[in-house]
């Protein structure tokens, strides 16, 4: 799989029409950026039948999951669905998976259990799981939405490598020495092309607020030596400036090299202003030679 070194994390145009999708998705790949990712939370379009639409609606992008809620369907379903669309865009699906959260777990009617151990059993249905269709010859990469030590250590022994988001370049390189060098470590990086700092941070904070109610990622902050203060509000300024890069085209550009620096092996943009397609646009050019 060619997953080259910069691709672009939707975000809310994830949940465009289908008609739209279909402009922009090769606009996107026209644009350099080699995979498009984009998640599955509540509410949001089923990961497989989007995934289909952005790969029909492209030649060549890696196409990812960032990431398939392993609450939304069971471990068969998961196996088969991968396998179905690695055969059909043969190099070009990539499987991210997750466990999620507890609250969205919770809205899907399902108990949200021990993460690693959820984790590690689901692997092992997948591994299992029957499939009387045609085996691709390459078959769908997986890698794990992975923040803490424990979880890229799974990510590191039993898939291609670690999805992390809502990390700053500091956490790439706390990934990186847990996981080792050979596994992928495939960051999100959001950002938001404004210079005011008062404007950048309050769509920071707009951005920032739905996850900072998250435990999986209050803990995951903490441990990087942030406190319990800079998670409220909304962020810290320290915060935010550390999660969401903002400023113009360059300061984009030096977050993103900051990540591969640390050890990242492909970041995905995320537009998180008014104009996320317009702000793709603008930074693609800087971003090609990383």
């Amino acid at each position: 799989m060619e997953l080259g070194r910069i691709g672009v994390w939707l975000g809310p145009l994830s949940l465009r029409s289908a008609a739209e999708t279909r402009a922009f998705a090769p606009e996107l790949e026209g644009l350099g950026y080699s995979a498009i990712w984009f998640g599955e939370g509540v509410g949001t379009k089923e990961c497989f039948t989007q995934a289909a639409t952005l790969l029909a609606s492209t030649e060549n992008a890696v196409v990812a999951t960032g990431i398939a809620n392993l609450y939304a369907r069971d471990p068969m379903a998961t196996a088969n669905g991968a396998r179905t669309l690695a055969d059909a865009y043969p190099g070009r699906f990539l499987l991210g998976l997750g466990v999620s959260h507890a609250p969205s777990v919770a809205t899907r009617g399902h108990e949200y259990a021990k993460p690693l151990a959820t984790m590690n059993a689901y692997l092992d249905a997948m591994d299992e799981a029957v499939f009387r269709g045609v085996e691709p010859p390459d078959p769908a990469p997986r890698v794990l939405a992975a923040l803490g030590p424990k979880m890229l250590q799974l990510a590191a022994e039993r898939t291609r490598g670690a999805h992390p988001y809502f990390t700053p370049p500091e956490h790439t390189a706390v990934a990186r020495e847990a996981m080792g060098a050979a596994p992928l470590l495939l960051p999100e990086q959001a950002f938001v092309l404004e210079t005011d700092a008062t404007a950048a941070r309050a769509t920071g904070r707009e951005h920032m607020t739905y996850y900072l109610a998250l435990d999986n990622y209050r803990r995951n902050l903490l441990r990087l030596g942030f406190t319990d203060d800079d998670l409220e509000g909304g962020g810290s300024d320290r915060l935010v400036d550390a999660i969401v890069a903002w400023g113009d085209v360059e300061a984009v550009r030096d977050r993103v090299a900051a990540h591969l620096a640390a050890g990242a092996d492909h970041v995905c943009v995320h537009a998180i202003g008014a104009d996320p397609l317009d702000e793709l646009r603008q930074v693609a050019p800087a971003l090609r030679d990383l």
